[in-house]
């Protein structure tokens, strides 16, 4: 597949991470990236990590670029947008990893028939193992979406959403690496209570969570399925299973996701987003 030359606007975490993972994954070319942020020193050191190119006038960026990577904040977002409106051509592709920021919006403020991608990542894309859901605008066709899907790819999974599902995204995957950190952080914390030391303790909750992901994963089995089959009767896992359940801990994960997307609508809301 052909990839066109690159832009970034936003040098920050996430744009990093986009960058890294296509041009460290070879789906990208460094001298065909091109680099834009009003922060120059993030831009300048992300440009000689990489090999990419930097410049301080987004007009040559939108000159050059085909495809534009949006990965500024939500609040920066509108005048982002008022500053490529003036310089970009027609038809160019842009993709947007803003959170709350619509494709709706995004096309009512940049030039008739732009084609516009939402995207929404979480950090473990940082190390290659992500989770993206991808939402396309209206005048993306499908060699626009296999396009970004494929310079995503080393970054983790990517899977196409409706639009209006973005929300439930971010309660699931934008927040889930938290909800995974405090199991992680529980586990550990009783496996000291326990008697193991705090280093072995780590090393074995981490490793546990690591190959029950993979054990679903690879094996395409409910996790309900997979949870039964260590589960003996009157064994260790049915007594811990038994305490968990008393604490309604499956269900608090559920509100938890509901109500992080539930605040996700809200924030979409606060930006002005329409």
């Amino acid at each position: 597949m052909h990839i066109p030359q690159t832009g970034l606007v936003g040098c920050g975490v996430m744009g990093s991470a986009l960058a890294q993972g296509m041009i460290k994954g070879k789906k990208l070319k460094p001298g065909s990236l091109w680099l834009y942020d009003r922060y120059e020193e993030s831009m300048v050191r992300l440009a000689k990590e990489l090999g990419a190119r930097p410049t301080s006038d987004i007009e040559e960026l939108c000159q050059n670029c085909e495809l534009i990577f949006l990965a500024v904040k939500p609040q920066d977002m509108a005048a982002v947008l008022g500053e490529l409106k003036k310089h970009l051509k027609s038809r160019r592709l842009l993709v947007s990893v803003a959170a709350g920021i619509t494709t709706g919006y995004l096309e009512g403020r940049l030039p008739e028939g732009s084609k516009l991608v939402r995207l929404m990542p979480n950090t473990p894309c940082l190390i290659g193992e992500g989770a993206i859901a991808l939402s396309p605008g209206s005048a993306v066709l499908r060699e626009d979406i296999d396009l970004v899907k494929e310079l995503l790819e080393p970054l983790g999974v990517t899977v196409e959403v409706q639009e209006n599902l973005m929300d439930a995204v971010t309660g699931l995957s934008g927040s889930g690496p938290a909800y995974i950190y405090l199991v992680l952080e529980a586990m550990i914390d009783g496996g000291v209570e326990a008697g193991l030391n705090r280093e072995a303790a780590t090393r074995l909750a981490v490793q546990t969570v690591i190959g029950a992901a993979k054990m679903v994963q690879i094996t395409g089995r409910h996790p309900a399925e997979l949870k039964n089959a260590v589960t003996s009767p009157a064994g260790t896992t049915s007594a811990a299973l038994w305490v968990l359940e008393e604490a309604a801990t499956r269900g608090n994960f559920i509100a938890a996701v509901v109500e992080a997307a539930r605040r996700a609508g809200e924030m979409a809301g606060e930006s002005g987003d329409d």
